[in-house]
């Protein structure tokens, strides 16, 4: 059975992990943390070994800055890089910039469990009122998306998220890795966890440890698993149809790690 090697990591630490608030498409840079631990992500990959061919982010920057300096600490930053919004962080639509504590007292856990761990259910979309909203609807990038800016989403479930990253796996990606290339996707934890979700072929959510091993900071530790979970180092290696068997899933689901 041919198998493929394909690596993801969820960005470094930004400033609003550290306040427990949902960044979503803002655009947060890393904090100094979240550049440390990007470098010694970077070095701990060369310690193993790890040549890229090809690399593929989101468009935002915390997503591109994990990358640049991963891809510097190989000594591999000719490798060449694709981005695309559809490996974007859900969009958490009205619930953007509050803070995660705030909003369980204010509508209880387990509504804000619903919002953040749920299949299917989007939060309230965002709106021309919300103090973010011109920030993120306005920008320039989103000029430059294979659809037309008015289409991008106002709210997402992971659900939807799953189903505007495939096209892009499908036609940008899976082949490159069906050819024989090593590939890195530096993303998000919900766009993680979303292709995570496609690759493991399941009808439901993900395991709860999955679920909380994509939410950990990007650091180095122990040598990924054969399939994936390194925190947030994620090691993939998959059938020849790039869906992966349920002993794989174990496997990873034995490795995986506590949510901070």
């Amino acid at each position: 059975m041919s198998k493929y090697k394909l690596v993801m990591l969820r960005h470094g630490e930004g400033a609003w992990n550290i306040e427990n608030r949902f960044c979503s498409w803002v655009d947060q840079k890393l904090s100094e943390d979240g550049l440390r631990e990007a470098e010694a992500c970077g070095k701990h990959l060369k310690s193993l070994g790890f040549e890229f061919d090809l690399v593929f982010t989101s468009i935002l920057s915390r997503s591109i800055q994990t990358a640049w300096l991963v891809m510097q600490e190989l000594g591999q930053e000719w490798v060449p890089v694709r981005s695309s919004w559809r490996l974007n962080e859900r969009h958490y639509g009205a619930l953007i910039g509050l803070n995660r504590a705030e909003l369980a007292l204010n509508h209880g856990e387990e509504q804000v469990k619903i919002w953040r761990r749920s299949y299917d259910v989007a939060p309230p979309p965002i709106d021309g009122s919300h103090p973010y909203y011109q920030e993120i609807h306005t920008d320039r990038r989103y000029t430059f998306c294979d659809i037309q800016k008015d289409k991008l989403p106002k709210s997402e479930s992971l659900k939807q998220v799953l189903e505007r990253l495939l096209p892009f796996w499908n036609e940008e990606i899976a082949p490159e890795i069906r050819k024989g290339k090593s590939v890195l996707i530096s993303a998000h934890g919900n766009s993680t966890r979303a292709l995570l979700k496609h690759l493991e072929g399941y009808i439901g959510g993900l395991s709860t440890a999955l679920q909380n091993a994509v939410d950990k900071p990007l650091m180095p530790a122990s040598p990924p698993l054969t399939f994936r979970q390194s925190v947030r180092t994620n090691h993939v290696t998959a059938p020849s149809d790039l869906s992966v068997t349920a002993e794989d899933g174990a496997a990873a689901e034995r490795g995986a790690g506590v949510e901070s």
